[in-house]
Formats: C-alpha cells, sequence, structure tokens
C-alpha cells in the first residue's frame, strides 16, 4: 500500500423502513434537489469496496449489492446484521438513507478519525448534541461482537433499537449538524429542498446532480470552468459560455477524460477567449482614434473656410467692405 493509499472498507446503508411520518412514502426515493434521498447517500459513499442497501432492490445511480433482515421489517439491528454478512473490510460505514447533505469529505473524516485512534466507532452528533449511529463508521470486528452478544442474550435481533448495539462500542463523537441532518418529515424534505437552493449550495448541488444523471464520475476544479464561461461572455458574446464549455468537454473526451484533460481544454479555451476580447479591444481603441482624428481634421477645415469666406465679405484686413477706404 502506497502512502496515498487507505485500506479498503465497505459500507452498509440502511432503506427500509415504514416512513411512518412521511405517511407511508418510499423516504429512499423522494426527490431532494433532483436526486433520490438513497442515491445522494450512495454518491456520498462512492468510494466504499462494497456498498451494500439493506432495502427491496430499485434501480440506483451506482451498483450496489442488496440484503434484507428476516423477517423484513425487523429493525435497524437486524437490518445492520443482515448488511454486515455481506461485507469484509474492516472497516463499514453504516449509514440511513435519508441524510440530504451527506458529503465524501464527511465520509473520509469519519473514516480517517477512525483509523487515527482506537476507538470501535466514530458517530455523528446533530444541532441538540444526540449520537447519529446511522451516520458512523465502525470496526467491523466490534459490531459482529455486538450483534452476536445481543442475539444471544434477546434470543434474535428484531425490534432492538440501536442504542442497545451501540452503548457496548467505545465510540468517539464528532459534532456536525449539517452532515447529520436526516429527514423524517415532511417539514425536513421541504427545508433540505429550501437549503440546497440557497446561493451557496445551488452550483454545487447542481453540479452533482448533473453527474449523477449523466453517469458521470470526475471531480474537476469548476472554478477554472466558470472563469472560462465569464470570459467567453464577455470576450466574445453570451451565448458563447455555454458552447465554449461544451466544447471544453467535448475535448476532453477525446483527450481521454479527466480532471486534468478538462483543466488543459478549459486553459487552452480560456487564453483564446484572452486574445479575441484583446483584439477586439485594440480594434475599438484604433476605431475611436480614426474617428477622433477625424473629427480634428473636420475642425480645421470647417475653420478654414470661415477665414476664406470672411476675408472675401471685407471683414478682415485690407477688405472691400463697407467700411474700407
Amino acid at each position: 500500500m502506497t502512502p496515498d493509499e487507505s485500506p479498503a472498507h465497505d459500507a452498509v446503508v440502511l432503506a427500509g423502513g415504514g416512513a411512518r411520518r412521511l405517511g407511508g412514502a418510499d423516504k429512499p426515493g423522494v426527490r431532494v434537489g433532483g436526486r433520490a434521498l438513497l442515491d445522494r447517500v450512495l454518491g456520498a459513499c462512492a468510494d466504499a469496496r462494497t456498498t451494500v442497501v439493506v432495502a427491496e432492490p430499485r434501480p440506483t445511480a451506482r451498483p450496489v449489492r442488496w440484503a434484507r433482515e428476516d423477517p423484513p421489517g425487523g429493525g435497524p439491528v437486524a437490518a445492520l446484521d443482515a448488511g454486515l454478512r455481506r461485507t469484509a473490510a474492516d472497516d463499514v460505514l453504516v449509514l440511513s438513507a435519508d441524510l440530504p447533505f451527506l458529503a465524501a469529505g464527511t465520509v473520509r473524516r469519519l473514516l480517517s478519525t477512525l483509523r487515527a485512534g482506537r476507538a470501535e466507532g466514530v458517530l455523528l452528533t446533530d444541532a441538540d448534541g444526540r449520537d447519529q449511529p446511522l451516520v458512523a463508521a465502525y470496526r467491523s470486528a466490534a459490531l459482529r461482537r455486538e450483534l452476536a452478544a445481543l442475539a444471544a442474550d434477546q434470543q434474535g435481533l428484531t425490534g432492538l433499537p440501536l442504542r442497545r448495539l451501540t452503548a457496548g462500542l467505545d465510540l468517539t463523537r464528532v459534532p456536525d449538524p449539517v452532515a447529520s441532518f436526516d429527514c423524517d418529515t415532511w417539514d425536513d424534505i421541504a427545508a433540505a429542498r429550501a437549503r440546497i437552493r440557497e446561493h451557496g449550495h445551488v452550483l454545487d448541488e447542481w453540479i452533482s446532480a448533473v453527474k449523477d444523471e449523466l453517469g458521470i464520475d470526475l471531480d474537476v476544479d469548476t472554478g477554472v470552468l466558470l472563469d472560462l464561461a465569464r470570459d467567453a461572455a464577455h470576450g466574445v458574446a453570451r451565448p458563447a459560455a455555454p458552447l465554449t464549455t461544451f466544447l471544453v468537454g467535448y475535448a476532453a473526451a477525446q483527450a481521454g477524460g479527466g480532471p486534468d484533460a478538462v483543466a488543459g481544454a478549459a486553459r487552452k479555451a480560456a487564453a483564446l477567449a484572452s486574445r479575441w476580447a484583446e483584439e477586439a479591444q485594440r480594434e475599438e481603441a484604433e476605431q475611436a482614434a480614426g474617428r477622433q482624428a477625424s473629427g480634428q481634421q473636420g475642425t480645421g477645415e470647417q475653420k478654414t473656410g470661415e477665414q476664406k469666406t470672411d476675408r472675401g465679405n471685407g471683414a478682415g484686413p485690407g477688405g472691400s467692405g463697407p467700411d474700407a477706404g
């Protein structure tokens, strides 16, 4: 393993449940920012070697394995046990399917904190300081130990709350009121939909949604593309912005794709836009100078004509006007 590589990890996403507070709606399929809640969570844990979703199979934005607790609807502990049985990594993410603001950076922070210490799990706490055991990274061996102990003590796992499982674990807690926000009610859904359309979030949300829709797994410097679009719009014409960025993407794909290909194509197009704008500015300056020179020449000719007329009328010295002689 090289220094830049991290140990493999798996992910278990719990996507079952009756969603009673949503009136029985299909909560994992509810869309926030044009994407199903489940797909948003799957995007955040895309680096997992194996991702197991505990629910009835459904179309998803990325391939996953499916599992189901026995009996179905047996609760979160039984669902976690069913998903964990299909994983093999030493570390495992355990996530619910209703986290609209979970991001890959948060997932990496959970895993790095787990690996840097001796705790058996690292979980987020919400805005009120409450544990969120379904936004967490755990050592798989510790989960299996506690699951086995609970099953033996309770003669099964059906109907057990998660706190019975996590009570036996040595945990580290990380406050994060945003990433831990889950959608239990329609008010929560409305709040999430409103937040992603705020100025500070809408662009990243839109780019993520487009990448999911098009099946693109590519992280690029959006600042470079935005600068290019601005330069093309201002230096050429407003419609040049979307057309130029499209052509940059096409050129990057022909070059093999990847962030470097996008950045290289964007730099070339930006340089062209700069040259285009400079040329237009020079031409405008030259035309302005020509108009100014033409105006000055016209003024001089007008003055010369006036002087000739005055002399012809005897208004000047030596003239033959009525006052002469």
